[in-house]
């Protein structure tokens, strides 16, 4: 859940992340199988207390100070039941958040995926940390 907690620990604590990327995260635990097993793993029953660690909750509640890069593979076999990169954008667009959601063809949730994407994610960090 690495892009995941990448997501929910800039959206929970804006005033410590001044840049933000994920590649291929769960965007919407509180609706997928994995989240479901896992918050009720940790959190128990409560399933309003599962929107708090929630990606696409919490940030249709507040935008982050910054633009949010997101790459997503669309032959990614997790992609349809578990990761709804389509949340986080419905919920980005509810409060006018700047997120660019890249959607590939032909890769998966691997290391050629991120290899190959890398590069930018760094380009975008580098924007976001200059002063």
């Amino acid at each position: 859940m690495g892009g995941h907690g990448a997501l929910t620990l800039a959206l929970r604590n804006p005033e410590q992340y001044r840049s933000l990327s994920a590649f291929a995260p769960i965007c919407a635990p509180s609706r997928c199988p994995w989240g479901e097993k896992a918050f009720g793993g940790y959190l128990g029953g409560d399933r309003a207390a599962w929107l708090e660690h929630d990606a696409a909750e919490l940030l249709a509640k507040e935008p982050f100070d910054g633009p949010i890069l997101i790459d997503q593979g669309l032959a990614d076999p997790f992609l349809a039941k578990q990761l709804y990169p389509d949340a986080l954008e419905e919920a980005a667009k509810k409060v006018k958040q700047t997120l660019t959601l890249r959607r590939h063809e032909g890769y998966d949730h691997g290391y050629f995926f991120i290899s190959t994407f890398i590069e930018d994610h760094m380009r975008h960090h580098a924007t976001q940390l200059r002063p």
